[in-house]
């Protein structure tokens, strides 16, 4: 059964569930009433960053047009450009046990496509979620409904595996930015 997690809360990963290496991290939301015009496409990535939480080049985020890290150890499965449908709108694998070892957090993030174009924002989304499952067994681990929390946001750092004590964690962050992609690049150190 998956733990359902609030905004702040941390929970163990590996060390409940030993010899666990292989996950599913899914991503899902749906849309408000919206009449802008435009579709609505919100964009998953995955930063991986060092123990002073900056990524160590470009390949260390990986985005629907970088959709593989060097190591393999994060694969992105392919951009959903509309949200429509059920389930996880876009998944990313990761395989804990290919993570270079100076790689400490692996933060998972959900940005809107040309938001300021298109005067969108995180208030204009529903159902945000993110949800970590067992890639061999299909089992959900961990479960973190962002919530209503957001109005001008057009960025948002949705949770992250770190490692603490030889072990993986993950933490509910569900923060948001204004800014977009652009204002993460360089919360993590690059240069968009």
């Amino acid at each position: 059964m998956a733990v359902n997690l609030s905004k702040g809360q941390k929970v163990d990963l590996t060390k409940t569930n030993p010899g666990l290496t292989k996950l599913l991290v899914g991503l899902g939301w749906d849309t408000n009433k919206y009449d802008g015009g435009f579709d609505f496409d919100l964009d998953t990535a995955a930063f991986l960053l060092d123990a002073g939480g900056k990524v160590t080049g470009d390949g260390d985020f990986v985005f629907f047009n970088n959709l593989r890290h060097a190591s393999g150890a994060v694969e992105h499965l392919g951009d959903n450009r509309t949200g429509q449908g059920d389930g996880d709108d876009e998944v990313i694998k990761v395989d804990l046990s290919a993570v270079p070892a100076s790689i400490e957090k692996i933060d998972f993030t959900v940005t809107i496509y040309d938001a300021e174009e298109r005067r969108q924002n995180f208030g204009q989304v529903s159902n945000a979620y993110i949800r970590v499952l067992n890639d061999a067994t299909g089992e959900e681990l961990i479960h973190y409904d962002l919530g209503e929390d957001f109005s001008i946001e057009t960025a948002v750092i949705v949770g992250e595996l770190y490692r603490h004590n030889g072990e993986w964690k993950f933490n509910a962050i569900g923060s948001g930015f204004q800014g977009g992609l652009q204002a993460l690049c360089q919360n993590y150190g690059m240069n968009a």
